[in-house]
């Protein structure tokens, strides 16, 4: 198991959420399948750029594609927030800076970002 792969907690809970619906071929282990999308998206590397143990990128591509149409990623990280003990939500922590001759406009038309992260 490499560093940042699911953890047997995670991976039960996220298991019976997957559709296991066999049609002919027995599919791939899923939670290896798991594995390499989390690393695509937490790398933002391309698919065809993921390591070998998580198996053929094509693989992992059609995979995260479908399950993103099924609605399957929605009850996975509803599940995940709800059951976890380490779960928080957080706002973007990113630093926002303005160039320099932004800062003078109209008088009166002042937006804070901090109005613009609740309003949005």
């Amino acid at each position: 198991m490499a560093r940042f792969d699911l953890t047997d907690f995670e991976w039960e809970l996220i298991q019976p959420l997957l559709p296991n619906k066999p049609r002919g071929v027995a599919r791939v282990d899923d939670r290896r399948v798991l594995n390499g999308i989390f690393w695509g998206l937490r790398t933002g590397s391309p698919w065809r750029d993921l390591p070998e143990r998580y198996g053929p990128h094509t693989t992992i591509y059609n995979r995260f594609n479908r399950w993103a149409k099924a609605g399957v990623w929605v009850q996975v990280f509803e599940t995940r927030s709800e059951k976890s003990p380490d779960s928080m939500q957080f706002i973007d922590s990113s630093i926002i800076r303005a160039h320099q001759h932004a800062a003078a406009g109209k008088k009166g038309a002042r937006i804070t970002p901090s109005v613009v992260l609740v309003a949005g």
